[in-house]
């Protein structure tokens, strides 16, 4: 931290925009990692404190705050360790997540929903801040497709491992006859491209659409023509977002999502990945998924990718995901993007 800082002082620092920039992510990211070891040291030192106050006094429940403190300390520290094989160069970034139905009619929709729901709970419970920046809801129930931006440290470099296909089972709550039907939706996964990230883009190669937001209504909703789309002509990229009142926020998000569509592209085509879950477009059908949710006859939660079972499903639904995502992680090394 010291040398990048010693280097970004220097007069000619920012002739190179690209090369400073990277060195200013490296700077962060290793600002993060020093900031997040200096907090468990001193929180270990703190509870060492206690821990001889409560000898001392012979207080039972001063020992048991400081063994609360030094758990938490060991699964910080563990977390730090795992985060160790997040190397990617975006890995540390902010995550947005797609979601869009696919096979299965209105169960397909209904199950977009729940994978919304899923992710939501997960990025809650490990502190994430999330927005819906995008619903397009369906006709009879769930939605057609879905874009939530995670943002804090590493949600990429986690969520990455979502990427896919995802498959559920059940019998079907729409079908009067009870019977079983199988459901997917595909789940992308990009880094958030921050105002650090210099992407060029040509507005004579956009197409701004504005439009009435859907949606079930309120002071501004339907009313005004708030919502954006965005087509990037070139790339036949097309983001959109009416979750903000204002058009010229909506405008300014929907930028956002299409500099980190086409940062993803630029990484995806230099480092010719052509069997990346970006590089291909797949069927949202049978045989692509990476994940199987069986409710009926059974209940079992199963990863096509690393073989990993689990039989509480309603707890992954809930977003107890981290299994998954860490024996994915495990099994590639963290280094797929």
């Amino acid at each position: 931290m010291a040398e990048l800082e010693k280097l970004s002082g220097a007069a000619d620092f920012w002739q190179n925009q690209e090369q400073a920039q990277a060195l200013m992510r490296e700077a962060a990211s290793l600002k993060r990692v020093v900031e997040s070891h200096d907090i468990q040291v001193q929180v270990l030192a703190d509870a060492g404190v206690l821990l001889e106050l409560a000898d001392e006094e012979q207080d039972e429940d001063a020992v048991g705050e400081a063994s609360e403190q030094l758990d938490a300390v060991e699964a910080a520290v563990e977390r730090m360790e795992f985060e160790r094989m997040l190397s990617g160069e975006m890995d540390p970034a902010s995550a947005l997540v797609a979601i869009n139905a696919g096979a299965g009619g209105i169960d397909a929709k209904d199950w977009a929903e729940m994978l919304q729901r899923m992710y939501l709970r997960w990025a809650a419970a490990h502190g994430y801040k999330t927005s819906l920046l995008d619903v397009n809801p369906a006709d009879e129930a769930g939605i057609n497709s879905c874009e939530i931006l995670v943002e804090g440290d590493y949600a990429y470099g986690y969520l990455k491992a979502e990427a896919g296909v995802h498959r559920l089972v059940r019998i079907s709550p729409y079908d009067a006859a009870a019977r079983r039907h199988t459901s997917f939706a595909s789940v992308a996964v990009y880094p958030d491209v921050d105002d650090s990230i210099v992407v060029d883009i040509n507005e004579e190669d956009l197409r701004i659409d504005k439009y009435r937001a859907s949606g079930a209504g309120g002071q501004h909703v339907n009313k005004t023509e708030s919502a954006v789309r965005i087509t990037h002509i070139p790339s036949g990229i097309v983001v959109q977002c009416q979750n903000e009142r204002s058009q010229h926020k909506n405008l300014a998000t929907a930028m956002r999502l299409l500099r980190s569509r086409l940062y993803e592209k630029a990484q995806r085509e230099r480092e010719e990945m052509l069997d990346d879950m970006h590089a291909k477009k797949m069927k949202i059908d049978f045989g692509s998924q990476i994940r199987s949710y069986v409710l009926a006859p059974y209940r079992l939660v199963t990863d096509v990718r690393t073989e990993l079972k689990v039989g509480n499903v309603d707890a992954v639904l809930d977003g107890d995901l981290d299994p998954f995502i860490e024996a994915f992680l495990l099994q590639t090394g963290g280094d797929q993007e």
